[in-house]
């Protein structure tokens, strides 16, 4: 049931929504002053919040103004029998979630209050969600190298500095650009991942800087691409290193110039985005070879990260196993299965070619075949050395 706080100095106008509010089954508190809502507010937790805003020693305005500095997440309504447009716009832009004159429709009421729950299930859903996604892309570890790279991330994530993350496939280089776009300025901006190893070299183009209709023979609408998606945001290029050469002379263009012409148009869109690129080659190497422009790797390699392959931190593998265990148990709905010591080191001291995405695959294979607590004769039944 959905508690409602509603204040105002006026007892009659208190208890009149308080009864239509109950009668709708909300669970519902009065308060005749800032002061004594700001004491509710300490003791209960409020889905929504009605409030006047002309009352004696704290107007509504500055109630509203407490309440957010607290950290208070509920709807709050501001109600007021002498608005005006500019009244209403004051409290919208300090962080009300509407504003209803005086004398109250009854109708209105009831449709705000519902408005404001469903909102607060989003944003709830949203704040689930993007837990989870956190969750999946925690960086798991202790041993100096991974200790390093949290120092660097910690470092580099409030900038806009180009990053490019380097390391075999499989060490992890999706995880060191997710933190840095989650520890960055840019977090409530979009994030968007784009493999260039799995787009076609003909589609490249137009997948990173979009199309006009009728650019080319499959082209029936207009595209948006992923440089333009991610304005005011990050773009993750992973496997960098196998773009084709003409994509990479655009890449070059936009992160000189901070602009992007779709293909097909001679329009140039401006463009406010962070690269982070991620390859496992040797891109100097890709150079000599002429596959890869060194322009357009100096402009990328502005802060350079290396990721270390498992095989280099298998003292982290124990926190690995742990980690793992818990996220695929939670996706599947079962409860978390267990590894003992003789199975971890077991695992421990296998070699690991995939690295951590072989690891995990590992886990994932032993905990659907096996029972709650994972013996070290079941590693060694289930994982092919």
């Amino acid at each position: 049931m959905a508690k409602v706080l509603i204040i105002d100095d006026e007892r009659s106008i208190r208890n009149t929504l308080k009864d239509i509010l109950e009668v709708e089954s909300y669970n519902v508190d009065v308060a005749e002053n800032g002061f004594d809502a700001l004491c509710a507010l300490e003791k209960n937790e409020y889905q929504v919040i009605f409030s006047d805003i002309k009352m004696p020693q704290m107007d509504g305005i500055e109630l509203l103004q407490k309440i957010k500095e607290k950290g208070i997440e509920s709807s709050i309504i501001m109600i007021s029998g002498h608005g005006n447009i500019e009244t209403a716009v004051d409290c919208i832009k300090k962080g009300a979630y509407d504003f209803i004159e005086k004398p109250i429709d009854l109708n209105r009421l009831l449709v705000v209050v519902r408005n404001a729950l469903n909102q607060n299930k989003q944003t709830s859903e949203i704040k689930y969600l993007k837990r989870k996604v956190d969750k999946k892309y925690e960086m798991i570890g202790n041993s100096p190298s991974v200790e390093r790279l949290r120092k660097m991330i910690t470092t580099v994530a409030p900038t806009d500095a180009r990053v490019l993350i380097t390391g075999e496939n499989g060490t992890g280089k999706e995880v060191v650009a997710r933190q840095i776009y989650l520890q960055s300025n840019r977090v409530e901006m979009p994030f968007i991942e784009v493999n260039c190893a799995a787009i076609p070299s003909e589609l490249i183009e137009s997948e990173l800087f979009g199309h006009e209709k009728g650019a080319f023979t499959s082209a029936i609408k207009q595209r948006i691409g992923k440089f333009e998606q991610a304005d005011g945001g990050t773009i993750f290029l992973d496997e960098i290193g196998d773009m084709a050469l003409s994509a990479q002379a655009k890449v070059l263009r936009c992160l000189q110039e901070n602009v992007i012409s779709p293909v097909g148009s001679d329009k140039l869109i401006k463009i406010n985005v962070r690269v982070i690129a991620a390859t496992n080659k040797n891109l100097k190497e890709e150079i000599k070879k002429g596959n890869f422009r060194e322009d357009l790797f100096h402009r990328l390699n502005v802060i350079p990260l290396h990721v270390d392959k498992l095989e280099d931190r298998k003292s982290d593998i124990p926190l690995l196993i742990e980690h793992f265990s818990a996220l695929i148990c939670a996706e599947q709905g079962i409860s978390t299965k267990t590894f003992d010591e003789e199975a971890v080191e077991i695992l421990k001291n296998r070699a690991w070619p995939g690295n951590i995405r072989e690891l995990r695959n590992i886990v994932e294979r032993l905990i659907i075949l096996c029972g709650n607590n994972i013996t070290a004769e079941e590693v060694n039944m289930y994982v092919n050395f």
